[in-house]
């Protein structure tokens, strides 16, 4: 994990050194019909689309890197999972999702803004804990609706007694002025907030609905203020964040969620085309050492464009374009190479000469009537 995540800041221009990183986590669940499996055990799948929300299989935690570089004079985040680690019960996912980021943490020392993103089963105590042992790192977070908000603490009166260490109670619904028009796809309220999530450090609180007077409403929390975070947004390459103009300053945190989703297109890549459920190892370690191995090899394809020039066509390619044209590439290789070593004797390599020499001539003579 660490090494590919060195390789992986390597990637950063020189021009985007002072640009946020971000750190996604997720966990993804694998069916395996078999019940000899070390922790397999019936899970609970909320995107199941098999008729059941309960499968049989290993629940895994992952870790993905995005990082920012050039492509077509815009900027775009290059997207790397760093790992697996399967989920056992003996320690929670979170805890799990926290020890990864504490083993990675020191390859980013040189950064400025490292920024965790993560979903609302992952906003709890056990994971945004980690923020505070690190200078550089922050968390956008969605986060439960009904989780306890407060307005930011009065001043002091001057009068006997201990003073409130927080303001009146918030709610979501009626305590945010969202925006005039929809940033994106949603109206945006934000604010800052206390909440007992973070103790008393003041976080930044986001409310966005897409309808502005009926519909849901979701919460999301930002440890980073929009002052703090330096980011080139006319230069994105998607919207909405190139379009954030002045009055949307404020929103800039908000948008950067989106870059999460990265961690699930990640997961279908590999699930589709990588054969990442396909394993049919047993013991724990085995398992995580194997589908380690495939995501090594997806990091390589991911990783490779950016590194080599002569590669560069297939940075605006998928993963699996790529990695096409690089085995086409292999197999002429390795056709080319059994040929010359059939070419044993010298009754066969003037066989091959006459053939090259006919070939030569038939090209020559279409060329002449061109």
């Amino acid at each position: 994990m660490n090494i590919t995540a060195s390789m992986t800041l390597k990637l950063i221009p020189e021009s985007l050194r002072s640009q946020p990183v971000f750190l996604c986590i997720d966990d993804t669940m694998v069916p395996k019909f078999g019940k000899k499996f070390d922790n397999v055990s019936l899970l609970f799948d909320h995107a199941a689309h098999s008729g059941s929300n309960y499968l049989n299989g290993h629940c895994f935690v992952s870790l993905m890197l995005c990082v920012p570089v050039w492509r077509k004079q815009r900027i775009v985040y290059l997207a790397v999972p760093l790992g697996y680690r399967m989920w056992n019960k003996e320690l929670s996912k979170l805890r799990l999702a926290a020890s990864m980021i504490r083993q990675v943490m020191p390859v980013f020392l040189s950064q400025k803004n490292v920024i965790v993103l993560c979903d609302s089963w992952y906003a709890k105590k056990d994971l945004v804990c980690v923020v505070d042992e690190y200078a550089d790192l922050d968390i956008i977070c969605n986060a439960r609706y009904d989780s306890v908000i407060y307005d930011l603490a009065p001043q002091p009166t001057g009068k006997k007694g201990r003073p409130a260490k927080h303001g009146n109670r918030l709610s979501p619904d009626n305590d945010f002025t969202l925006s005039d028009e929809k940033v994106g796809e949603y109206y945006i309220g934000a604010r800052r907030v206390l909440t007992n999530l973070f103790g008393q450090r003041e976080v930044y609180a986001y409310v966005t609905a897409s309808e502005k007077m009926k519909g849901s409403r979701r919460l999301f929390f930002s440890t980073i203020f929009p002052h703090q975070l330096q980011i080139f947004c006319a230069w994105q390459e998607k919207a909405p964040l190139n379009q954030t103009r002045s009055n949307r300053m404020e929103f800039i945190p908000m948008l950067c969620y989106c870059f999460r989703w990265n961690i699930e297109v990640s997961y279908y890549e590999q699930k589709t085309f990588w054969s990442l459920c396909s394993y049919m190892v047993r013991s724990q370690k085995g398992i995580e050492m194997l589908v380690n191995l495939i995501n090594v090899a997806y990091c390589a394809m991911k990783i490779l464009p950016y590194q080599e020039e002569e590669f560069s066509k297939y940075r605006g390619e998928s993963v699996q374009e790529f990695r096409f044209a690089l085995s086409m590439q292999i197999r002429q290789q390795i056709f080319y190479a059994n040929l010359l070593r059939n070419i044993e004797t010298g009754i066969k390599s003037s066989a091959y000469i006459k053939v090259l020499q006919r070939l030569v001539k038939q090209y020559c003579g279409c060329f002449n009537k061109l």
